[in-house]
């Protein structure tokens, strides 16, 4: 029944959050037509206007807007001329996918063992060494990270491609940038969990009972200890999948983040409210799978 009252509230949420956009978004100075190359006279901009159905009254064209969403048309774009919405959507998602995939994989392959073994060897140097590396990730983003990585990986000691996206070699610098942030934030949320269980009851009763120390941690306490990552992961991928604007934008990146800084910049009003909702959707989706996989992982945990 808990599942079901969460998908039930899945559609009016997703409702809330594209009017909240969709006014939001058109509350904002300027307008779709302000920046061309040459100012439009005022007869152009009014035709221009009527043909998105931009002189219409606000709620007339959340509803016309909800219309098409119903039916999976995101509208056209106002700035990228014969392309719809989804069009853009379907060209650049699949290449944030990807790198967000990648960069999820990494997080998670550096921040979980590094959270675990600064737990299990509390006090000495590869706790020291290990929560080092992951309050420092955590303070450095990754605007910061992509072009130092750049400035000697790409520059100084040419061992890796500076930007676009045309090979294996050409995502290395990308994924590292943008997994090693998550991954210092991965590794401190694995040392918290650890740290908590190792102290609980049936830890101490285990240890009792002459278990190994090995299995102890990897079989019991890892489990128990890895829920608060598998909590954060829904967002986490949420966000990764849709892309990191900031990152594909500085590796000239063709995801979806070049298309929400661009259509930002040029108040492209469909493309940034269909980008937002489809935000919403895989983070809201993704928490409820994340929901789902508690009750796998920790069997005390139920739903009613």
């Amino acid at each position: 029944m808990y599942f079901l009252r969460r998908l039930a509230t899945l559609v009016p949420l997703l409702l809330v959050i594209s009017f909240l956009a969709f006014v939001l978004v058109r509350v904002a100075p300027g307008g779709p037509f302000d920046r061309e190359r040459q100012p439009a006279s005022p007869e152009i901009k009014r035709a221009l206007e009527a043909k998105f159905h931009l002189d219409e009254p606000l709620w007339k064209q959340y509803l016309r807007y909800l219309g098409g969403l119903v039916r999976g048309d995101f509208g056209p774009s106002l700035k990228y001329r014969n392309h719809s919405v989804a069009d853009l959507i379907k060209q650049g998602l699949p290449v944030s996918m990807l790198l967000g995939m990648m960069a999820f994989g990494f997080a998670m392959g550096v921040g979980i063992p590094v959270g675990y073994f600064t737990a299990v060897r509390r006090g000495h140097w590869e706790d020291y060494s290990g929560s080092f590396f992951a309050i420092l990730m955590v303070c450095i983003p990754g605007f910061v990270i992509a072009p130092l990585l750049i400035m000697f990986f790409a520059i100084q000691w040419r061992l890796l491609p500076v930007a676009l996206w045309g090979s294996p070699l050409h995502a290395v610098l990308p994924v590292a940038a943008l997994g090693l942030y998550f991954s210092g934030r991965i590794a401190r949320l694995m040392r918290e969990g650890m740290l908590n269980t190792m102290q609980a009851e049936f830890i101490t009763a285990a240890r009792a009972k002459g278990l190994g120390e090995n299995a102890l941690m990897l079989k019991h306490a890892f489990r128990i200890a890895v829920l608060p990552v598998v909590s954060y992961s829904g967002p986490l991928l949420a966000d990764l999948l849709v892309g990191s604007f900031v990152i594909e934008t500085i590796f000239q990146i063709p995801g979806l983040g070049v298309f929400m800084v661009n259509g930002s910049l040029n108040r492209d009003y469909t493309l940034v409210v269909g980008l937002v909702v489809l935000y919403a959707t895989l983070l809201v989706v993704l928490n409820l799978i994340v929901d789902f996989a508690y009750t796998l992982l920790d069997p005390r945990v139920r739903y009613d």
